[in-house]
């Protein structure tokens, strides 16, 4: 039996990797960064905001964890591509990217503003398209890497008020698979978690609002929001050697919603 769990610790254990997480300072991205890190990673944490990444960094350490800051706007190509090569300089590799960061303007079909389209494509799809083949570019030397996109429970349905996300996030499913088809034989595998309603800083004021609050409570089959902390075992999962035989899965961790009519 102690073999056993020892074999399994190890499976799950990320010691020696390097990871970057996009969007990290707040909400799953900042859960995500905590799980890896708790489980031995170095994370790189990110944000537009210097500031915002050095405090979580600071929390990071102070919890004994290991990380340091990769400030840059996601949306910025030569800039993430400049971020991506002092990674590596600096730490000698990358094994983990996780494609979190991303934004939703929420409103009806036809009062969808043009520029907030191509604002969410750009953040929400594109720079994850350039991270995932950048970051790749780094990890096909050593024939190993994880690429985990963000996505969400509209990678495969849809409600109303949220058109640009709902696209994007079904966009991300189907580069999730792209990748997974190219680069699984080079050791590359490129999965999706897709979160139900979790509570977070960026959505209070749906959580606020009890018509949407008991929409969320009816259709999910837990009855509840979902907790940050609870994305942890997703993430830590496609990361390590546990999901090695795992590529162009998306996960769906959101209670059972997807699953109830």
């Amino acid at each position: 039996m102690a073999e056993a769990g020892k074999y399994l610790r190890g499976l799950f254990s990320l010691e020696g990797k390097v990871a970057l997480v996009t969007g990290s300072t707040k909400g799953l991205g900042w859960a995500s960064a905590q799980a890896l890190a708790g489980a031995g990673a170095h994370v790189l944490l990110n944000s537009r905001h210097a500031g915002e990444v050095a405090a979580k960094v600071r929390e990071l350490a102070a919890a004994g964890l290991s990380a340091s800051a990769a400030a840059f706007n996601v949306a910025d190509e030569a800039a993430a591509i400049g971020a991506l090569d002092r990674i590596v300089s600096e730490h000698g590799r990358l094994d983990i990217l996780v494609n979190n960061a991303a934004v939703i303007h929420r409103g009806k079909f036809l009062d969808v503003k043009t520029d907030d389209w191509r604002q969410e494509v750009e953040i929400n799809l594109t720079a994850c398209f350039f991270l995932a083949r950048e970051a790749a570019r780094h990890m096909l030397p050593r024939a190993a890497g994880r690429i985990i996109n963000m996505g969400s429970v509209m990678s495969g349905i849809a409600r109303s008020g949220a058109p640009a996300y709902i696209a994007t996030k079904h966009g991300l499913a189907g580069l999730t698979r792209a990748i997974a088809v190219e680069l699984g034989h080079k050791g590359i595998t490129c999965n999706t978690i897709a979160p139900g309603f979790f509570r977070t800083e960026l959505n209070v004021s749906q959580q606020q609002h009890p018509k949407t609050d008991e929409q969320v409570r009816s259709r999910t089959p837990l009855r509840r929001w979902g907790e940050p902390q609870e994305l942890a075992g997703a993430a830590v999962f496609l990361a390590s050697d546990a999901s090695s035989y795992v590529n162009g899965l998306t996960l769906y961790v959101d209670g059972g919603l997807t699953a109830a009519f």
